[in-house]
């Protein structure tokens, strides 16, 4: 009735999970359960505690295989000390504990810093950012996050598969075919080097979406700068329409392949009033359309049995 794929981390097992007659994916990540995330939140905006602020990010922080971190500019690159992806990483984007806005040029350094660190592996990777608890940021410190896996997550995999029988279908891209009908309609927002206009079918509030002119990670570079600048326009809209919360999402084709895929930037702005509430849904459940677990189905029926 489904299928289990398990690999060992570090710190655990992950295990990703697919029900058979739907296909619909979730993440399973025991360990994450020891950031009792699960109880009342503490989330100050002091800096004290904060394992990403300069005075501690270098003793809180796990590091490389090498030993290192990853620098670009004022952001740090370093494993996630709780993964849910086979390659799972973060990128602190600034040494401001608590920035409301933030410079082109500084998310751009994220931006690189965190695809640096996915170029290392194989796979598909997406480059994601909650920002503030309402959004799923368990820790208010801007920070990104990188993840790549041998699949897909479930949106990237659907635009994906799509895509290439679109460009078999109509020996055109989709993707090209769609900006050429959304820059004639009243969703279009704005254009450089990259194409920005709301969704049409949006998955989240005021979802907003840039389509790259690349399709993988490896050929990010020179469009890192425009994209960063996007990315702040739209999040700078996000302020004047009222809301500061926010998940971004970067996804990716697999290296070397590319065939009938854009890469495309997706992000939906996060309705909360109370700024001390941290939502359990964020970019992995938000935009990929892929939750991520921290209980083991098969450990309820301990728990329920214990519970009597």
């Amino acid at each position: 009735m489904f299928t289990t794929r398990e690999i060992r981390t570090k710190r655990g097992v992950l295990q990703y999970r697919r029900e058979s007659l739907t296909g619909i994916r979730c993440r399973i990540s025991p360990v994450r359960v020891e950031r009792q995330i699960d109880t009342a939140p503490a989330l100050s905006p002091s800096r004290e505690g904060c394992p990403f602020c300069p005075d501690t990010i270098n003793v809180s922080t796990p590091t490389f295989e090498d030993g290192s971190r990853l620098r670009c500019g004022e952001s740090v690159t370093f494993p996630n000390l709780y993964p849910f992806a086979e390659h799972h990483v973060v990128t602190v984007i600034t040494p401001d504990h608590a920035a409301g806005r933030f410079s082109v040029r500084c998310l751009a350094d994220a931006i690189s810093g965190t695809a640096e660190a996915l170029s290392r592996s194989s796979g598909y990777a997406s480059i994601n950012w909650n920002y503030l608890p309402s959004a799923g940021a368990s820790i208010v410190h801007p920070h990104l996050q990188g993840i790549a896996d041998p699949e897909p997550t479930c949106l990237a995999g659907l635009y994906i598969a799509a895509g290439r029988r679109y460009l078999a279908d109509h020996g055109r891209l989709y993707w090209d075919d769609l900006v050429e009908r959304e820059r004639c309609s009243g969703r279009f927002l704005f254009e450089d080097e990259i194409f920005w206009s709301a969704s049409p079918v949006p998955l989240g509030e005021r979802e907003v979406r840039g389509i790259l002119p690349v399709s993988t990670l490896a050929d990010l570079g020179p469009y890192i700068e425009p994209l960063a600048d996007g990315i702040l326009r739209v999040i700078e809209f996000y302020r004047g329409l009222g809301t500061h919360a926010f998940n971004a999402a970067i996804f990716f084709d697999a290296p070397r392949v590319g065939r009938g895929h854009r890469a495309f930037c997706s992000l939906i702005a996060r309705l909360n009033p109370n700024s001390l509430s941290m939502c359990d849904s964020a970019f992995m459940e938000r935009l990929h359309l892929e939750p991520v677990i921290l209980t083991l189905p098969e450990d309820l029926g301990t728990l329920f049995s214990g519970g009597k």
